[in-house]
């Protein structure tokens, strides 16, 4: 498969980040409708996404967009309650989704404990609507943790390997709560662009590691590139190791 090799965007600060990455999404997202496509963009969670995602919203009013022909998708999501504040849906649903007017039958949540029964239920459940839908995302966007793990792939765990089937259940999770649904590797590479966002010197170090070529299972940002195109924006903290 062709990977496109990383590009790496520094900006100020987080403010001056989410601003550039928020332009950049609405931008896509305006010309792959112009193309006559309907978008398929994959959203992560974390103080940055949250960031970019009212941004998001700020500047949608001048897009152009046509926000009843977008898909939204996830790539991880905590396994709790479905009005938990903790759920990456309702966090995106807060920030932009819900003021920007997308439709429910847009927004591709994965399953909570109060529609499956277990984690692993639940992501064979998220990997098929995600095959019937193709698979194909037009822009992955994926935060990274100070271990260097992305959506729910962390280092050193099995997950790292399941690489025959789209979405797997991470248990013992090393952050709170333990329970998550991940995208795997498999699914999160069948993208045209892949759009890292890190923002604090706290995370310099896994940037640095996944730009330096680490191993996937000790740096899983590592494993990560888009079909087209791979960009890691990023603000100077995060950039302050390369």
């Amino acid at each position: 498969m062709t990977t496109s090799e990383p590009r790496v965007e520094v900006h100020e600060d987080a403010a001056e980040l989410s601003t550039a990455v928020a332009g950049e999404l609405l931008n896509r997202i305006a010309d792959v409708q112009a193309a006559g496509g309907i978008p398929n963009i994959c959203l992560t969670g974390g103080t940055i996404a949250e960031s970019i995602h009212r941004e998001v919203a700020r500047l949608a009013p001048e897009s152009g967009v046509d926000w009843g022909a977008v898909e939204f998708w996830f790539g991880d999501e905590r396994f709790v309650a479905p009005d938990s504040p903790d759920r990456n849906v309702g966090q995106a649903r807060g920030a932009f989704l819900d003021e920007v007017g997308v439709p429910d039958h847009r927004i591709h949540q994965m399953p909570s404990p109060a529609e499956v029964s277990d984690v692993e239920v639940g992501a064979s459940a998220y990997a098929q609507e995600l095959l019937a839908s193709g698979g194909h995302f037009d822009v992955m966007m994926l935060g990274v943790g100070p271990d260097g793990h992305i959506a729910s792939l962390f280092p050193g765990f099995p997950q790292l390997d399941s690489f025959d089937v789209l979405a797997v259940g991470v248990t013992e999770s090393p952050k709170p709560p333990p329970e998550r649904i991940s995208l795997t590797f498999q699914a999160l590479r069948n993208s045209s662009s892949v759009w890292f966002l890190v923002s604090g010197d706290g995370k310099a170090d896994a940037v640095a590691s996944a730009l330096g070529g680490a191993d996937l299972h000790e740096t899983p940002a590592a494993g990560v590139r888009g079909k087209e195109e791979t960009i890691w924006f990023l603000d100077r903290g995060a950039a302050s190791k390369l």
